[in-house]
């Protein structure tokens, strides 16, 4: 049983988190994320801890982005988009109970005023901006550091939010490294 209760966006999430361990969900019922739900998850945040699990999507971030900035202290689980489509659809409903499992295993956490050491010149230097690669470099080292797939700028907000060391992104740099051969 899993202490938290885990923010999904729909009943198929609920579903699909139920087959993989035993936790309670609360919905946000889409992107339409209201201030009822906000009261909800805040009120789950001081009982018992809450876990955001959204899907790979536009969607999926942006009510991340919304509960991260009204419920601070949040845990985050990330799935890939790989690991969450099936048949052209991207969701967390798609996701096996390994993956479900896996990624509730490699919770972030978001700080208020988060700090990190990792600065923008670090992202450019390992080519996660301003490169031909960066958006696969960003979506590979995502996965690696379990903060998901974003653009640049939110892969520095996460490494900033999820205090990221420079000893994590220095391993996920070199593993990264060592995949494109």
């Amino acid at each position: 049983m899993i202490k938290e209760i885990i923010v999904v966006e729909g009943k198929d999430d609920t579903v699909a988190i139920k087959r993989a361990v035993e936790a309670e969900t609360i919905e946000t019922g889409g992107s339409a994320i209201n201030d009822e739900i906000i009261k909800r998850i805040k009120l789950a945040q001081q009982r018992r801890g809450v876990i955001v699990l959204t899907d790979p999507d536009h969607a999926g971030e942006r009510i991340r982005k919304i509960i991260s900035a009204r419920v601070p202290g949040c845990k985050h689980a990330f799935i890939t988009q790989e690991e969450a489509t099936s048949r052209g659809d991207i969701g967390v409903e798609n996701a096996s109970p390994e993956t479900i499992r896996k990624a509730l295993s490699n919770l972030r956490t978001d700080y208020e005023a988060a700090e990190s050491d990792i600065t923008w010149e670090d992202l450019i230097n390992a080519g996660m901006i301003v490169h031909p690669q960066a958006a696969a470099r960003r979506m590979e080292m995502g996965r690696q550091l379990g903060i998901g797939y974003c653009n640049g700028k939110q892969f520095y907000n996460r490494c900033r939010m999820f205090r990221i060391s420079r000893e994590e992104f220095a391993e996920a740099w070199k593993q990264l490294e060592k995949k494109e051969g």
